[in-house]
This record gives structure tokens, C-alpha cells and sequence, in this order.
């Protein structure tokens, strides 16, 4: 029997809290930097794009290395590794307008949610202030959306997360789901988790389908290009206001 070259891991609770301590130790690591940086450069760092970028990274990359140090390479031997195989043309005829579909009903939903009021109001306000940082800079932010997160997020949901449940028994539509769910949550405010939580859907799905991590990664990729196209030339992120669609 062919012996395949990818780690056969399962995703418990015990995943969870590698995941929450890598997520931790990552964290403190730009702690320390921030801390470092002050006393030496008396400046503050925590606002700049170019900090904001490599903390995403610096957390990512510890919360993927305490996965495959302590869950996958003790129970596996060997390393954590993915499928990231090209599929036929006529895949991703399928799966774009698939995605742009489902890009279309997220924005649609997001729009019922609130956008002021004495809670809703607040948040979208910080919200707004959050995310009008992270723009200033072009080039960080494509590098940081488009190439980063992309790659760093569909490792952790569908690589490690849903792969990881359905190779523990879990039905994959509920392995799907509860990635989802969970990568919609991290997005940490309502407006985004409606449309994290849908793509999610059809990330994982893909995913599920093609065996290939790629597929997810270049969607992804896709959705939030299209996002920074739209903040960089209508300053919005919905397709609605920057086509004046009623």
C-alpha cells in the first residue's frame, strides 16, 4: 500500500489549546518587540502598518509551528506538510463564480446588520477607525491581505482545523461549518463575520473536494483582493456603494 507523504493528524480540544498557546507565545513575542522598540527607539511601533504586518505573521506562524511540533510530529513522525497541487482549468471556471456568488449573498446579509445605534454605532465607528489604519499604506496592506493571510489563514481553518476533524470522524459538513464558524468569530466584529463565515463555507468545501490547499488559498486571495480594490478606489468595501447599486 502507497504510503502518503502527508501527516495524518486529528483535531481534538487538546489542537484547540496548542493553537490558543501559539496564539499566546506569538503574542508575546510582539510584546516584547513593542517593549524593546520603545526603550530603544522611544517610539511607539503598535500603529504601524508595516508592525501590524509582521505581528499577523509572527502570531500565525507560532500558533502553525506549536501545531506541528506538539500534535502532528509526535503523533505522526512526520512533519506538518499540504497538497498544494494545481487542478483542471474547468475547477476553477467552477469554484470562482461560486465564490463571487457567495461574495455577492455575504455583502447582501452583512448589509441588514447595523451600522449605528448606542452599541452597534460605537463599534462600527472603532471598527471604521481600525480598518482605515490598516489602508494607509497600499502596498502593506496587499501584502499583508491579499498574500498573508490568505496563505497563514487557510493553513490554520481548513488545513489544520477542518482537515484535522474530519480525519478525527467528524462529517466533513460539520467540520466545514465549525471552521467556518470559528474563522468568522476571529474576524472579532458582526460585519465580518457574516461574510468570513460564508466564504468559509466555500473555502472548506473546495477544500473538502479537491484535497488541494491551493484552491482556498487563491479564493481567498481573490475576496480579499477585491475588497482592497474597492477601499483603495471607492474607499468602501461593498460592491452595492461603489457601483451606486440601490
Amino acid at each position: 500500500m502507497e504510503v502518503s507523504r502527508y501527516p495524518k493528524y486529528t483535531f481534538t480540544w487538546l489542537g484547540g489549546l496548542v493553537l490558543l498557546g501559539g496564539y499566546i507565545f506569538g503574542s508575546i513575542i510582539i510584546g516584547g518587540i513593542m517593549v524593546f522598540w520603545d526603550l530603544i527607539f522611544k517610539q511607539s511601533i503598535q500603529g504601524k502598518e508595516w508592525f501590524v504586518m509582521v505581528a499577523n505573521a509572527v502570531v500565525f506562524i507560532s500558533m502553525i509551528a506549536a501545531f506541528d511540533f506538539l500534535i502532528v510530529r509526535p503523533t505522526t513522525q512526520k512533519k506538518l506538510n499540504f497538497n498544494f497541487s494545481p487542478t483542471n482549468f474547468y475547477t476553477y471556471l467552477l469554484i470562482f463564480p461560486m465564490m463571487i456568488g457567495m461574495m455577492f449573498i455575504g455583502e447582501f446579509i452583512t448589509a441588514q446588520i447595523p451600522t449605528t445605534g448606542p452599541f452597534f454605532g460605537e463599534y462600527y465607528k472603532f471598527f471604521e477607525e481600525l480598518m482605515s489604519k490598516l489602508t494607509d499604506d497600499p502596498v502593506i496592506m496587499i501584502i499583508t491581505a491579499v498574500i498573508m493571510a490568505p496563505v497563514f489563514e487557510e493553513i490554520v481553518f481548513r488545513g489544520i482545523i477542518q482537515k484535522g476533524l474530519i480525519n478525527a470522524g467528524v462529517q466533513p459538513w460539520k467540520a466545514i461549518l465549525f471552521a467556518s464558524v470559528v474563522f468568522g468569530l476571529v474576524h472579532a466584529n458582526p460585519w465580518q463575520f457574516v461574510g468570513a463565515a460564508l466564504l468559509g463555507c466555500v473555502l472548506g468545501l473546495v477544500y473538502y473536494k479537491t484535497k488541494s490547499l491551493l484552491l482556498p488559498i487563491l479564493l481567498h486571495a481573490f475576496n480579499n483582493l477585491c475588497s482592497s480594490m474597492l477601499v483603495f478606489y471607492t474607499k468602501t468595501e461593498s460592491f452595492a456603494d461603489a457601483f451606486k447599486v440601490p
